[in-house]
């Protein structure tokens, strides 16, 4: 794989997360408002959703460190699958989607 590839897709990836910290600010935003009584239905439910993001990020961050871990994530995506569960956060989803995906 040449270096312009391998740059692109790292600025592809940068894009994404720097997003992804402008969605946690807005989360955050949005619940302070919702404590104070300020924020609307459509609001937390977008904050929700950003919420659950973060902690799908994480889940498969403490299966990176886990023994096996080849073995089990494959295992455990085909499994969530299977059962329809969704396991992958949206900004890997938008990766995918591009045509400059990771490989």
């Amino acid at each position: 794989m040449n270096t312009e590839k391998i740059k692109q897709k790292l600025l592809k990836l940068q894009e994404s997360f720097l997003a992804e910290t402008d969605q946690n600010k807005k989360m955050l935003d949005i619940y302070l408002k919702s404590i104070e009584g300020n924020a609307s239905d459509a609001e937390v439910e977008v904050a929700n959703f950003q919420l659950k993001q973060i902690f799908k990020s994480l889940g498969l961050g403490i299966l990176v460190s886990l023994p096996f871990s080849p073995i089990s994530i494959p295992y455990i995506l085909k499994k969530s699958k299977e059962y329809d569960i969704d396991l992958i956060p949206e900004w890997y989803k938008a990766l995918s989607k591009d045509k400059d995906r990771l490989k």
